[in-house]
């Protein structure tokens, strides 16, 4: 008898705290979180996507994620799935930058906030810009190899290989570059011999450009590309010609085959940017906006239509006397990733 006294009075208590629905304390609202991406053929995307999604639970919150796979249509059809979802925040890395400009509209009618990470969509209107900021990104490739050719070659040919044409970013990193190409082709210093983009920031593209410049007779002494899948490519072709590890080659991401590159030396230098930082922040950018918070900005970029709300993070230049202060240091790497050969 006194069991089922303890147990009447255990469901009593249960549904009389049920009734009470005014004094029970119920959960705060899950945050959702659309990612979109364009692809994951360069290793940041997937890292960083991996990053987003681990702080965000961390936070109660859920990311989902959609490839477009470098498809406009097929990205609008997600974002408008996300739309659909009725997600807090859409994080998105656009393909083309002008694209997904209606459907995005459409989803900031909804009440959906929309952050673009690291691509700035032209002509829309975006909540947020985070990114690294990308014309110091190529003021350092342009300047370390610059300063890698030897002095013994009066006036050296430079070529540059500049990203995807319809990615803001390139136009960005390659203002940039030529901030300091620019005065040494105004003074004879040096010879800006190839200049060119490179569709879909494709290595195969890149070394097949690079290769057809130097079958055909070009002559370079020093190769600036826009990010380190580009430098791979390049440094194939500079390798048919015998020359990889005997030209100086910057790229950008600190991706782990561009750190073992920079140990056997056929790279000089990438652009690093710390990924989990970014990542990381528009995490908490994003909370913040589920929350009607104002986010954290430190700049504003012009999209052609309006001053954008930004957070720029400033890229580190990563050589092979610093890899283990940065890449490792900060856990991007182990040392046994980094050091195959060890």
């Amino acid at each position: 008898v006194g069991i089922l006294l303890v147990a009447l009075m255990a469901v009593g208590t249960y549904f009389f705290l049920g009734s009470k629905t005014d004094t029970v304390q119920t959960p705060e609202k899950i945050v959702r979180i659309g990612l979109s991406l364009d692809t994951l053929k360069t290793q940041r995307w997937t890292v960083e996507r991996d990053i987003m999604t681990e702080k965000a639970l961390e936070q109660g919150a859920v990311v989902t994620t959609l490839v477009a796979e470098g498809d406009d249509a097929k990205q609008i059809s997600q974002i408008e799935n996300f739309i659909s979802q009725k997600v807090d925040v859409i994080i998105i890395v656009p393909h083309d930058t002008t694209a997904q400009n209606e459907v995005l509209a459409r989803a900031q009618a909804a009440g959906i906030k929309v952050i673009n990470y690291d691509r700035l969509t032209q002509g829309s209107t975006p909540d947020l810009y985070l990114s690294f900021d990308s014309i110091k990104v190529g003021e350092v490739g342009a300047r370390y190899v610059v300063n890698a050719i030897p002095d013994t070659i009066k006036v050296p040919d430079v070529a540059y290989l500049a990203g995807s044409p319809n990615d803001n970013n390139a136009h960005l990193v390659s203002s940039g570059v030529m901030s300091v190409l620019d005065p040494l082709v105004a003074s004879g210093t040096i010879n800006l011999v190839y200049n060119e983009f490179t569709t879909e920031w494709s290595p195969d593209v890149a070394y097949k450009n690079l290769k057809a410049f130097l079958d055909n007779g070009g002559h370079v002494d020093a190769v600036v590309t826009a990010s380190d899948a580009l430098a791979y490519g390049a440094i194939q072709a500079l390798a048919e010609h015998d020359l990889a590890g005997k030209v100086p080659v910057s790229g950008q991401d600190g991706e782990l085959q561009a750190m073992q590159r920079l140990l056997n030396g056929t790279q000089t230098v990438s652009a690093y940017k710390p990924g989990r930082l970014l990542a990381e922040k528009a995490v908490a950018e994003a909370l913040l906006f589920a929350n009607g918070q104002t986010p954290e900005t430190n700049a504003v970029m012009n999209n052609g239509f309006m001053d954008v709300p930004s957070y720029l993070i400033d890229p580190v230049a990563v050589t092979k006397d610093n890899i283990d202060s940065t890449v490792i240091a900060d856990g991007t790497y182990t040392r046994g990733q980094v050091y195959i050969t060890e």
